[in-house]
């Protein structure tokens, strides 16, 4: 697999800029997991965008299968330059720093649940999984993450054609 071109780290920093120049919309209300939304949708885990660079490997080939940029405590999402089939169980490798754990990586399986080209860089997709096979002291390095590198999501209803930024 590709390195992540200069256009696509470049896209992630625009993106960045701009959801620190966009003041985020109220929260919707929330309802317990599992239960039924008015419009029929079960509520998701509370998500984070993912704001370190992060990349995510095979454990096995050591290629890179994307960079992280969305994480919950139950999944995450991945930027990727090649999209990946559903529902299917997929090893990962992500390295470490000191300041989350006290070993050098951890290694994880994960399932795809969905995938879909990025709305703002054809070029990249981005991919939903959802955690399968992790150890508890794994877990709480990957929640540890979330909270030292996760940042509240924030919904952007911005049109770039009409942006003067631009």
């Amino acid at each position: 697999m590709k390195e992540i071109t200069l256009p696509s780290r470049i896209n992630m920093f625009a993106t960045k800029i701009l959801d620190a120049l966009v003041q985020p919309e109220k929260p919707s209300t929330k309802i317990h997991p599992g239960k039924e939304s008015p419009k029929g949708k079960r509520n998701r885990l509370a998500r984070k965008d993912f704001f370190y660079y992060k990349q995510v490997t095979d454990p096995d080939t050591k290629q890179i299968i994307g960079c992280l940029s969305d994480i919950s405590s139950g999944g995450f999402k991945l930027d990727s330059q090649t999209p990946l089939p559903l529902n299917k169980d997929f090893r990962f490798r992500i390295d470490l720093t000191s300041e989350v754990a006290d070993k050098p990586f951890m290694v994880f399986v994960a399932r795809s649940k969905w995938c879909k080209a990025d709305p703002i860089d054809p070029f990249v997709y981005n991919v939903g999984y959802q955690l399968i096979h992790i150890s508890p002291g794994d877990l709480e390095i990957f929640n540890r993450m979330m909270e030292k590198y996760g940042r509240e999501h924030v919904k952007l209803n911005i049109d770039l054609r009409r942006s003067n930024k631009w």
